[in-house]
């Protein structure tokens, strides 16, 4: 019987720590994922709520914008730690843990050292951040060589407008970095006003986007944003303008 009782032991230790194992590797990769990350177009049938559809486009804005603004530098977006450390010569990957070498950091200069993390603008969301930018840093200057070490990106900020139609809608997205390495982005609305410039309706009260507004109109900014970056035609039913920072110096 003793045999037996040393035998059950020693199988619930085992089954615990592969319990323990299992719910780490889980949440490393809710870590390592950002949000709406699976969002390549915005489907009828989608179950994503729109207000993730419209961080999938924030992200993907801010990391164009920062490669934009750094074209001598080698810019990694959305991308593992270990192709990170690989792909900028910063060290050993191998010397990542596997436990962490899947976390994706949504913008890393590996010519600057510096990396950032993008959340919505929030106190919650920017303590999340901060703390995914601890994570990012530690693990990363773990397996870098001495003279390559990373941290927290700062000074970066800015925003972009679109206009729907002529004197349509306008919508802003803006971000700021205001602690190293966590960037924060907000979308706003002004409300129509015909045959006014979009650099006068700029002036107008800044409001909250209305549900409605991101529903009907939500894919369409997602297109007019990237066709803007990439120099792409306008997309189906877009007949208004993209403003991007350049455009709003």
């Amino acid at each position: 019987m003793r045999d037996v009782s040393r035998s059950e032991s020693r199988m619930g230790r085992t089954w615990g720590l592969a319990g323990f194992l299992v719910v780490l590797v889980a949440a490393l990769g809710a870590w390592a994922e950002p949000p709406a990350s699976k969002l390549p177009g915005r489907k009828p049938d989608s179950r994503e709520p729109w207000g993730a559809f419209l961080g999938k486009a924030a992200h993907d804005a801010i990391g164009r914008e920062y490669r934009l603004q750094h074209p001598s530098n080698t810019v990694i977006l959305d991308t593992n730690l270990s192709t990170i450390v690989e792909r900028g010569s910063l060290g050993d990957p191998e010397r990542l843990s596997k436990f962490v070498r899947l976390l994706r950091p949504d913008i890393t200069d590996t010519r600057a050292l510096v990396l950032f993390e993008i959340k919505p603008d929030g106190e919650e969301s920017r303590g999340e951040g901060r703390e995914q930018v601890g994570r990012y840093l530690a693990a990363l200057n773990e397996a870098v060589e001495p003279d390559k070490k990373l941290t927290g990106g700062t000074g970066f900020e800015g925003s972009l407008f679109l206009e729907f139609e002529n004197g349509g809608a306008l919508w802003r997205l803006s971000w700021r970095t205001p602690e190293p390495g966590v960037t924060l982005y907000r979308w706003s609305y002004r409300r129509k006003k015909p045959n006014a410039s979009w650099k006068e309706r700029t002036a107008q009260k800044e409001e909250e986007l209305p549900g409605e507004e991101v529903e009907q109109r939500g894919e369409l900014a997602e297109q007019a944003i990237r066709a803007a970056y990439e120099g792409g035609e306008r997309p189906k039913g877009f007949q208004g303008q993209v403003y991007l920072p350049a455009d709003c110096r």
